[in-house]
């Protein structure tokens, strides 16, 4: 089965971003393919490079990227939230004259109609909180 995740959630705020590592972590150890995990509205906000969670909380950014490497999918931010919420691209950064870009790797900033695309490729879509 191949599935599309959707995380619409601040992950300081909600659970969503967390249920949805493991159910991407689960899937890709069942055999199961992801075919992409899209981070809209607060969602956005786990793909920021200068976030310093406590270390006693879960590191959220460093598993995505591992669960990604893993199970070879990419992982979006919706550029119109992320850049609404200050989430920048090296790109974006320099046409808004910014000294230094906020997107932390592997994430990357892609259009709705990127996650369109890759939703109708999958058997199943699956949301992960609900973004105000």
């Amino acid at each position: 089965m191949r599935f599309a995740l959707l995380v619409q959630a601040d992950p300081t705020s909600s659970p969503a971003a967390l249920s949805a590592l493991r159910f991407a972590e689960a899937a890709v150890a069942s055999e199961h393919a992801v075919s992409c995990v899209f981070f809209q509205g607060d969602g956005v906000q786990l793909g920021q490079a200068f976030r310093s969670p406590p270390k006693d909380e879960a590191q959220l950014p460093a598993r995505w990227a591992a669960a990604a490497a893993q199970g070879a999918f990419p992982l979006y931010l919706c550029a119109a939230s992320a850049l609404r919420r200050g989430v920048l691209d090296a790109g974006e950064a320099m046409r808004q004259g910014l000294e230094a870009a906020s997107l932390a790797p592997p994430f990357e900033l892609a259009g709705l109609a990127t996650f369109l695309s890759e939703a109708q490729s999958a058997d199943r879509v699956l949301t992960f909180g609900v973004s105000p």
